[in-house]
């Protein structure tokens, strides 16, 4: 992975963990946090936010615990530009989106 951005030890935790979750799953902001032993799901989300290594860090399999697709680069309205490439992006790895959710069948289960 290269950048120019400073990543701190935390969001290259995130960053690895997000790398687990194979195409055609997803996860939440919840999930990579408990994995992480915190609370601190905003914080992953930040840190998801300013992903200097997407693609290759796949932010966009990440959704809030409700199922909704959340933001993406920032954006949160879900017909922004941004979160329309996000449910694309989705689509395109055969994840199927309804009302702007996702079903939990799709959700990457972490090994313990």
């Amino acid at each position: 992975m290269q950048s120019n951005k400073k990543v701190t030890k935390f969001e290259n935790k995130v960053y690895d963990l997000c790398k687990k979750v194979p195409k055609g799953k997803v996860t939440t902001y919840k999930t990579l946090a408990n994995k992480l032993g915190t609370k601190a799901y905003r914080a992953v989300g930040q840190a998801l936010r300013n992903n200097p290594y997407a693609p290759n860090v796949p932010c966009h399999r990440v959704i809030s615990s409700s199922g909704k697709i959340g933001g993406f680069m920032g954006k949160n309205n879900v017909n922004s530009k941004d979160v329309k490439r996000k449910i694309a992006l989705l689509k395109k790895e055969k994840i199927v989106i309804k009302n702007n959710k996702i079903e939990k069948k799709y959700n990457y289960k972490f090994k313990k």
